[in-house]
């Protein structure tokens, strides 16, 4: 597994003006928070680890390889950036997650039989229905 520590360190942030509505004191304060994270560069991953980021992450990353989430839900730059940290550990780990290898359960024998025994009794059932043919 990756050392969440030396990971934080090749992160880069960017603390810009937040959009929308909120009068004069979002016009000077930079609270929302860019997380910037190279795939490329990284030296926290195996090779193994970052193929199976570039191929699960590929909607996510920009053409250079890189990661980038926005976050603005708090008027604080500090609990922006404790957020973003958040997600972005939260986005490799589920994209880390080796899925398991689906093994066929082999039917049994006798249930086998059952459904065809099944299938039988109802044909004779319905076949039993029919007005007899007399030739």
């Amino acid at each position: 597994m990756y050392n969440k520590d030396a990971l934080i360190q090749e992160l880069n942030f960017k603390a810009v003006r937040s959009s929308g509505s909120g009068g004069q004191h979002v016009n000077k304060v930079s609270s929302k928070v860019e997380l910037y994270f190279s795939l490329d560069e990284s030296a926290s991953f195996t090779d193994n680890e970052k193929n199976r980021l570039y191929k699960n992450l590929k909607n996510k990353l920009t053409k250079d390889h890189v990661l980038i989430l926005q976050c603005d839900e708090s008027r604080s730059q500090h609990k922006n950036k404790d957020l973003i940290i958040k997600r972005f550990f939260n986005i490799i780990d589920a994209a880390l997650i080796v899925p398991k290898k689906r093994i066929r359960t082999k039917i049994p024998k006798s249930v086998i039989r059952k459904r065809l025994k099944n299938k039988r009794n109802l044909s004779d059932k319905k076949a039993n229905r029919k007005k007899p043919d007399i030739d």
